[in-house]
């Protein structure tokens, strides 16, 4: 039976976070938040009816594997919202399945003196509270799941900076259970850098 994925289907508080050794990181940066996200989500995998990790393999769970916290991967972003209000079809890892979305528009950021940009999604039917972004870099295949990872925007506003903490970056269901739909890539937020933050391959 094919399930589907649109973000995290376990509720989890996601929150901005932090490193103890970058003395530039933003006042919003806070690692302790990142240490309890990664412990809470663990014990949902582990022991949650919703869990993605196959039954027969949740007792000997062990843990997610994440790449160290690191500040320098939590950066503010600048948003500029979508002109067009036309609808997309977002390809997913079940090749019959495809998922209706809204661009909302993009995310321009600066990772060491790089720019980026990233686009950033709303799966419909439209929930107000989280925006989608989903992407791959230069560790997808490698250190990290090779279908990309996924990160949730709570909030856009062009007159603000946006928090974009790559450290919350998670691997989709998909990574865990092949039984997952999950959203493709697109291949706008395929990023020429190495985004070593976040969730790792898990095996």
């Amino acid at each position: 039976m094919m399930r589907v994925l649109t973000g995290v289907l376990l509720t989890l508080v996601l929150v901005g976070c932090a490193s103890e050794h970058d003395g530039d990181a933003h006042a919003w940066f806070d690692a302790s938040a990142v240490e309890e996200h990664r412990r809470a989500k663990d014990d949902a995998f582990r022991s949650t009816p919703d869990s993605p990790i196959p039954a027969e393999g949740r007792a000997a769970f062990g843990g997610l594997r994440y790449f160290p916290i690191d500040a320098r991967f939590a950066v503010d972003a600048t948003f500029r919202a979508e002109a067009s209000t036309d609808t997309v079809m977002l390809g997913t890892t079940h090749g019959d399945d495809v998922r209706p979305a809204l661009r909302a528009g993009t995310l321009v950021f600066t990772l060491g003196s790089t720019k980026h940009r990233l686009t950033v999604y709303q799966i419909l039917p439209l929930d107000a509270r989280h925006y989608f972004v989903a992407f791959q870099d230069s560790t997808s295949g490698i250190e990290t799941y090779h279908g990309g990872r996924y990160l949730e925007v709570a909030a856009l506003d062009e007159s603000a900076p946006v928090k974009l903490d790559f450290n919350m970056a998670y691997n989709p269901y998909c990574a865990y259970n092949a039984d997952y739909s999950c959203p493709l890539v697109p291949a706008e937020n395929r990023l020429a850098a190495s985004i070593r933050a976040g969730e790792r391959t898990w095996k």
